[in-house]
């Protein structure tokens, strides 16, 4: 199986790298999502992830001024990608191995998807079912 077949490609919500992190925190609750992806400010440059993780991280390090901070300050950038031609098994590696809960899916440096630990455990549960 590939990442294409189980990646999510719907409603990937993109935010501008130069947004407030109070925009994205409200982004993040009116979606209810736990990630962000960061728009290339260019086309030569990356893709960024945002995640809670990176936002508490900076609460604590701004004794919890975020309006001191735009995105571009504290996204994981760049965001670890993969190909959608990748084997999930390799990608669920790769995940596991680098304590990774999300990977941005990209083709010739155009965003394509979003695989979570979450999409492969919907398949695994699906396959033990399925036995």
């Amino acid at each position: 199986m590939l990442v294409a077949d189980i990646m999510t490609t719907q409603d990937l919500i993109i935010i501008s790298p130069m947004a407030s992190i109070r925009d994205a925190l409200n982004s993040m609750r009116e979606r209810k999502v736990k990630s962000l992806i960061v728009d290339k400010l260019s086309p030569s440059d990356a893709y960024g992830i945002l995640t809670y993780k990176n936002i508490l991280q900076a609460i604590v390090a701004e004794e919890g001024d975020i309006d001191l901070l735009n995105v571009y300050d504290i996204a994981s950038k760049p965001a670890i990608q993969i190909s959608k031609e990748l084997n999930v098994k390799y990608a669920a590696q790769m995940m596991v191995n680098q304590s990774i809960k999300r990977i941005l899916v990209i083709d010739n440096n155009e965003l394509e998807g979003i695989l979570t630990m979450t999409n492969i455990l919907e398949v695994l549960m699906k396959q033990a079912q399925d036995s």
